[in-house]
């Protein structure tokens, strides 16, 4: 993600009912980025179940709870899938995130 331009703010972020592998930060948005290791890209895309989303929803809320300067800030739920003898796919957005 550094080599894309963005910054990184936390990671491993865990917080009672939540985890965040990665959140990081370019212009004026912020990802809360998931990153999946399967044996090839499809798998690692539907990989991010529903009860997934929402522990990194609550995780996220807790972080913006903290970080008050990130709300003024674009949020978006971003996943890196990993496959062995691929490169990584940066999926922008590709995770719905509820933070209301």
């Amino acid at each position: 993600m550094r080599a894309k331009g963005y910054r990184i703010l936390a990671r491993t972020y865990v917080v009672r009912g939540g985890e965040i592998d990665i959140i990081a930060r370019r212009g004026s948005a912020v990802a809360f980025v998931e990153v999946k290791a399967r044996p090839s890209i499809e798998d690692a895309l539907i990989a991010v179940t529903p009860a997934k989303q929402r522990r990194m929803s609550i995780a996220a809320r807790h972080w913006l709870t903290s970080n008050q300067w990130a709300m003024r800030c674009t949020q978006r739920g971003d996943l890196i899938a990993v496959a062995p003898w691929r490169v990584p796919r940066h999926l922008v957005g590709a995770i719905e995130l509820r933070l209301d």
